[in-house]
């Protein structure tokens, strides 16, 4: 049985590019049972259809107010009370302040005006749009008459640019719609427990100026950390430097260098499980330059390095106080798991998500990733490519089943 068997979702498509999500969104709640019925907006019918929505819901997907056959027995109101829960995706800026106003110019905002059901909105829009103080008021307004809201989450943008708005993913919606109607009880795999996750990159420093460093976002991560946080963990983020935001209800530790981040995952022990997401230096300059490094006459300077801690081996080699399972994360360009393989070995972990971050995958700073889970008993699972989100949820949903096991 599905989370969701014989619940009734009345969609609403706004108008923005992640209306294309939507469509995902109808398969993602049907699989869990319900029964979903679309309202377009004008602009929505820009992305996609009508028909597109009315063959993945299986039902007729609304467009007009005045449509003349609906409109007989008042079809917006029929609309309005005929389901269980009102699902705006995307929740266009524009829409979220015809609710706030109480504006009802087409069949969408009237239907919302006129409905008592629980209403969920999925925030999506432009990074400057997302934050206008306009958009925060009518947010707040929303908020304040108890209409609920997932998202939007951090990422790149349609426009190119990168920050918060981006839609919810399909599934992160489809438990939000859970939660919202009480459809599965909540689960708290982790309850209890305190994960230890470290993220981003770590910078070494040549000069007061320069560092060396890599292109890790870490989006994978903050995913992660936030996915154990909502499983119901004590989670202690020990983050390089990022433009993220911290996750919620995460206590964050700021480092810059491999050897402060080792020194913040030592002072965070004793822990249940330890994620070890970062893409940690494996060298740093063997001396630091107290003033910026001039050019000279002489050509480039030497720069010698020095090998970094092993953070991830450090901590699953540990006699005393070794967290009961210890997974470790290999970003290969090439021969991914034979590298991995070796990886595991090597380390002395538990589990290795491995990945393949050469250049052609946009992994590295990216907003999706695949992933092969890999066993210290050799075993190997290969999820098929997804967003990060979705990642961390999988990997979490995996810790809890280890966590519980005797």
């Amino acid at each position: 049985m599905g989370a969701l068997d014989g619940r009734r979702v009345l969609l609403v498509i706004g108008g923005g590019i992640a209306a294309y999500k939507a469509l995902d969104l109808i398969r993602r709640l049907r699989e869990r049972g319900a029964a979903v019925r679309c309202v377009l907006t004008k602009g929505a019918q820009e992305f996609v259809t009508p028909l597109a929505a009315a063959a993945l819901s299986g039902q007729r997907a609304h467009t007009d107010l005045f449509d003349r056959a609906d409109e007989a027995d008042i079809g917006h109101i029929k609309l309005a009370r005929d389901a269980d829960a009102v699902v705006v995706a995307p929740a266009t800026a524009n829409t979220l302040a015809r609710m706030a106003g109480g504006h009802a110019p087409d069949l969408a905002s009237t239907v919302l005006l006129a409905t008592t059901l629980p209403i969920l909105i999925a925030p999506a829009m432009n990074v400057r749009m997302w934050l206008h103080p306009a958009t925060q008021r009518n947010l707040a307004l929303l908020k304040g008459d108890g209409v609920a809201v997932v998202g939007p989450n951090v990422g790149r943008m349609a426009e190119a640019e990168t920050g918060p708005g981006r839609m919810a993913e399909p599934d992160e919606i489809a438990d939000a719609v859970e939660a919202l109607l009480g459809g599965a009880p909540e689960e708290k795999p982790l309850s209890g427990r305190h994960l230890l996750v470290t993220s981003g990159p770590t910078h070494e420093p040549i000069d007061p100026v320069r560092y060396l460093a890599n292109r890790s976002s870490g989006k994978q991560g903050h995913a992660i950390a936030a996915a154990a946080a909502a499983a119901g963990a004590r989670v202690t983020l020990v983050s390089g430097p990022v433009t993220l935001p911290d996750p919620p209800g995460v206590a964050v530790v700021r480092v810059e260098t491999a050897r402060e981040m080792l020194e913040a995952v030592e002072a965070a022990l004793p822990a249940d499980i330890a994620v070890f997401a970062a893409a940690v230096a494996d060298w740093r300059p063997a001396a630091f330059g107290d003033q910026k490094i001039k050019k000279g006459p002489e050509g480039p300077p030497p720069l010698a390095l020095t090998e970094n801690p092993d953070i991830l081996a450090t901590i699953a080699r540990r006699t005393e106080g070794r967290p009961p399972l210890v997974v470790g994360f290999a970003a290969e360009t090439t021969d991914v798991i034979a590298h991995a393989r070796a990886k595991i070995a090597r380390k002395g972990c538990d589990l290795i998500v491995a990945n393949d971050v050469s250049a052609a995958t946009g992994v590295m700073g990216g907003d999706r990733n695949s992933v092969h889970l890999i066993g210290r008993d050799g075993s190997l699972e290969t999820w098929p490519t997804m967003g990060k989100d979705e990642v961390a949820r999988r990997l979490v949903a995996r810790l809890g089943q280890h966590a519980a096991s005797p």
